[in-house]
């Protein structure tokens, strides 16, 4: 678990990071390159969702790199899908990270939403629900490794 304390916004007790996978974790269906070691470092502090629409067809490859096995979302309603498996996890025990259009809505519905910039690009509307945005994929990581960042960049 992770625990924040945030001036102005209150406590947060992270137990899950749910994290969309292509533009965020992978790029044109390839992981990106050290995240291995970082997710692998993480799983010791919180339990990690992926989900995914598979868009490039290679998630088993990327579930086998990070021994994990992704959650796939079905074609329609994909924000509304990701954004109903936070709630079932607890939306107060999230946190979620993503770039794309259909990541929107589980930013807006954790505890903390972590938008990433991506070579994928980033869809407006996630970029405007997103509580904190960050540069890549493991600046979002650091956050939750060194989480007084998020409290200088949250207090009110």
């Amino acid at each position: 678990m992770i625990e924040l304390s945030i001036p102005g916004r209150g406590t947060y007790r992270i137990e899950h990071l749910v994290t969309d996978v292509n533009g965020t974790l992978a790029i044109d269906g390839q992981l990106i390159n050290g995240l291995k070691q970082r997710i692998a470092s993480l799983r010791e502090r919180v339990t990690i969702h992926l989900l995914t629409a598979d868009t490039h067809g290679q998630q088993f490859l990327i579930d086998e790199q990070l021994a994990l096995k992704a959650v796939r979302i079905q074609n329609g309603n994909e924000a509304a899908q990701k954004a109903e498996y936070v709630r079932l996890l607890g939306s107060s025990a999230v946190v979620a990270i993503g770039q794309g259009a259909n990541d929107s809505a589980m930013l807006k519905e954790s505890a903390l939403g972590i938008c990433v910039m991506s070579q994928e690009g980033v869809a407006v509307e996630t970029l405007l629900t997103a509580d904190l945005i960050v540069p890549d994929i493991f600046a979002a990581l650091d956050l939750l490794e060194k989480p007084l960042r998020i409290t200088a960049s949250l207090r009110k």
